[in-house]
């Protein structure tokens, strides 16, 4: 509890003064995990790219959220991305990363951007937050075990119906557009009560964010959603508001779950697919170099962010076990997957063929 009182005391400080949007300051903090792999990267495609003639470029400063901190897979991803940004224009562009979820929750985050407020240029976020916005292709990257592995993934964002799904929000008018993906590991549950098997989830009040797709997930498994912001969860599982929620390993562990539910049982529902987005009135503010060099440095970080994804899960997870968590492996993951069965045909039914698509890349 204490760690979590220090990191509120953090978070307000770098609250105040930040109302002026443009004007704030980017914290300093950056990766302390992966450093050679963050060098590796710099030398893989479109990684290595020098800063560009950026003499005649204007000031800009875009401030870009994340609810989650810097030393999560995502927090060390967006800082790869802005630290690349600012490499790439020669300081000409900086952007003022607000981590923690000090510019609030993802669906606050959006509600701003989305609304036209101007005080939040960027966000990272999860790939399918958009659905209930009315995006829907991203409902296909929610869907209960449609992606098998990381490779899978990696197939479907490295392809061009991945550059479709990026641009849907804008073709759709949402005011917003998709600069790339990224990943932060399979989502599992953790509950306060210990947890061996499918069964034992029934009749638990499972934490979800304001989402059909999970609302129909954990009802499938025989549990009962409960809507909680991010920013509550710790406190909603430490009064018993919630029995339990699910989240990706790392971020499991970089918001102290554990200390209040530490049970983890490894059933890989969804995979933590993530995106960057930027608003359109903060896009279209940039000079076409300028655009140029985000497009780049989204390319840069989204190769980062599938470097160092799978060492630091696996890290953190030996880190857990280690502590006392009880970890539990699904070793036949059918009977979760039949569970799921309604909700998967009828979320993917009125796109049955691009979903096919995505499965297939398997």
């Amino acid at each position: 509890m204490k760690k979590r009182w220090i990191s509120t005391v953090l978070c307000a400080a770098m609250v105040a003064g930040s109302l002026a949007g443009c004007g704030l300051k980017s914290p300093d903090a950056a990766p302390t995990t992966a450093a050679e792999t963050k060098t590796e990267a710099a030398n893989t495609e479109g990684g290595g790219s020098e800063a560009a003639d950026t003499s005649d470029m204007e000031e800009v400063t875009l401030v870009m959220a994340e609810v989650n901190p810097l030393d999560t897979i995502v927090g060390q991803t967006d800082t790869a991305f802005k630290e690349k940004v600012e490499e790439l224009s020669g300081g000409k562009i900086k952007i003022d990363l607000q981590a923690s979820g000090v510019l609030g929750s993802e669906n606050d985050v959006l509600d701003t951007m989305l609304g036209g407020g101007g005080t939040i240029d960027m966000s990272r976020i999860s790939a399918f937050a958009l659905t209930s916005y009315g995006a829907k292709k991203s409902v296909l990257l929610s869907i209960p075990y449609t992606f098998v592995s990381r490779e899978h993934f990696w197939k479907f964002a490295d392809s061009d119906l991945a550059a479709d799904f990026l641009k849907e929000p804008d073709d759709i008018g949402l005011g917003v557009r998709g600069l790339f993906y990224g990943e932060e590991g399979f989502r599992h549950f953790f509950t306060v009560k210990e947890v061996n098997a499918l069964e034992d989830l029934k009749g638990m009040k499972l934490r979800v964010s304001n989402d059909p797709i999970m609302n129909g997930l954990v009802k499938g498994l025989g549990a009962n959603s409960t809507v909680v912001s991010f920013n509550e969860l710790y406190s909603a599982l430490q009064t018993g508001v919630v029995d339990g929620a699910e989240q990706p390993i790392a971020n499991y562990k970089s918001n102290a779950f554990q200390e209040v539910a530490p049970n983890l049982i490894l059933d890989g529902h969804t995979l933590g697919a993530i995106q960057v987005i930027i608003a359109n009135d903060s896009w279209n503010k940039l000079s076409e170099a300028q655009q140029n060099i985000l497009v780049e440095a989204g390319k840069y970080a989204s190769e980062f962010n599938r470097k160092i994804s799978a060492e630091a899960e696996n890290k953190v997870l030996d880190e857990l076990k280690a502590s006392g968590v009880n970890v539990v492996e699904v070793s036949d993951i059918k009977p979760w997957q039949e569970a799921c069965k309604e909700i998967i045909e009828s979320s993917t039914a009125d796109q049955a063929d691009l979903y096919k698509q995505i499965v297939d890349m398997q």
